[in-house]
Order: C-alpha cells, then structure tokens, then sequence
C-alpha cells in the first residue's frame, strides 16, 4: 500500500523533480526566448524554465490532483481563492542565461489565504530553504534572520535598480547611502541570505505572485513578523522584508516619502 505524502514532502519531491531539469540545463547552450512586455527590453525564458515547471505541475497532478497551481510559465489553474500551489520553476533567469548561480526555484503552498509552506533551492550550491511560517531551515540546520537594527549598519539588496520607477529609484538611493552595503542581482536569494542572517533588508518593486509566495513562510518562519510594504505582500508588488521590526519601521518613511 503507497503512504500519502505530506505536504511537505510532496513540496520536497517537487524540488528535487525541478533540480534534475535545472541541473543538466545550466551552463549548457541555450536556447533564450523574450517573453518581454513593453516596459522591458528582454525578459528571458529558456526551455528549463518551461521543463522545470510541467515536472512540478507532474508531481502535483500525481499528488494532489484537486489543488489549484500558479505557475509562472503556464499560468492558472482552477480558483486562486483554493489551495493552491505557487512555482516560478527558475526565479532569475537572467543569472541562469548567464551561469551565474544565484537563480532559485520557488514553490509555495497557499491554503486559500496564505502561503503555509515554501521552499527556494538552489541546485548548483546544494542549498535549500524551506519554511513552513514558524520555522525555517537551510539544509535541515535552523536559520534565522540579523538582528540588524540600524541602517547604518545594514547590508541591503535589490535585484536590478533598473526595474524601478524614477520616483521609486530616488526613494531606494537615499537608502542605498545611508546602508552600511548594498548589493545587485540576487533575485529570490536575496530573500534566503536574508532569512539566514546574511542580508539585513530586501527592496523591490513590480513583484508577481510567484516571485514572492515561496518566501514568506521561510522569512516568517527565520523570525519576522513584520516585513512587507503596505502589510500582505503576496500578490507582489512592492515589498520591503528587513531583519527586524527595528530596520523595517526605519525603511518605510524613507520608502514612503513623495
């Protein structure tokens, strides 16, 4: 007799289905497509992104065939407002183009209301985040966030200044001069060095759903209770997650400013 798998075991297969596509794709030849809109110059996708995505869908329609899926590649299935399943099959595809190992694979689990559950891996490191919104783990080993209280002393990071607005690119330079360091290109790792204590804040805007779901239950579960811009960052948008109540109260005027 085949044992249900738990939810966070399923989350588990459905990584290390992902890791054999992403794996033997990257530093490969590639393929790239531009699935650009008219705001962006390139917005990269390749096979991988596109394989990665149906195995995860394939693992789920196995095990849990009445859940819903939000996949960035091949869109929606069934209502949002059901639990359901959130997957960007490689967050930063950019870095994945440019053999650059800072790109992700994200997988949340929504119950109707929230992400309960969700995983970043990074095959080519060997790590991976999972957290479940009251704990969190890097490889199994508990981790948790800074306790970086002051600007001053912050190291922050957004992925790509280039993506905000010129307003938003104002707010982010003030911050970026007043931060101990600031750091580019990390996309979704960004959100697991800091769940693990080695980033202080995280600034972006123009974030989907699939780009954001997978870190809340990790960043809640690392030791945060207040992170996002405007309260519920799950549908995207902008989002500022900093290590503690502390740095995020001194982020959000600055952010906020006109």
């Amino acid at each position: 007799m085949t044992r249900n798998l738990t939810d966070q075991e399923i989350l588990i297969l459905c990584a290390d289905t992902a890791k054999t596509v992403t794996s033997a794709a990257f530093r490969t030849a590639l393929d790239i497509d531009n699935k650009a809109s008219a705001d962006l110059a390139i917005d990269p996708v390749t096979a991988a992104d596109r394989d990665a995505e149906q195995a995860i869908r394939d693992v789920l329609s196995q095990n849990r065939p009445m859940d819903g899926i939000l996949g960035e590649e091949y869109g929606e299935t069934r209502e949002p407002s059901m639990r359901h399943w959130v997957i960007d099959p490689i967050d930063g595809t950019r870095a994945f183009v440019c053999g650059i190992p800072t790109w992700t694979t994200l997988i949340a689990l929504n119950d109707g209301s929230k992400p309960v559950l969700g995983a970043i891996d990074q095959p080519y490191l060997g790590e991976r985040y999972v957290g479940d919104g009251s704990s969190a783990h890097l490889n199994n080993k508990p981790i948790k966030t800074s306790d970086c209280a002051h600007l001053a002393d912050a190291r922050i990071t957004t992925t790509d200044p280039g993506l905000f607005t010129e307003s938003e690119t104002q707010r982010f330079n003030t911050i970026r001069q007043a931060s101990a360091l600031c750091r580019y290109g990390l996309d979704g790792y960004g959100y697991a060095l800091l769940a693990a204590g080695h980033i202080d804040a995280v600034i972006e805007s123009g974030l989907k759903p699939y780009d954001i779901q997978a870190h809340i239950p990790i960043i809640t579960g690392a030791g945060l209770n207040i992170i996002w811009q405007g309260g519920d960052a799950q549908m995207g948008g902008q989002v500022v997650a900093a290590a503690t109540r502390e740095l995020h109260a001194t982020l959000l005027p600055l952010l906020n400013e006109v």
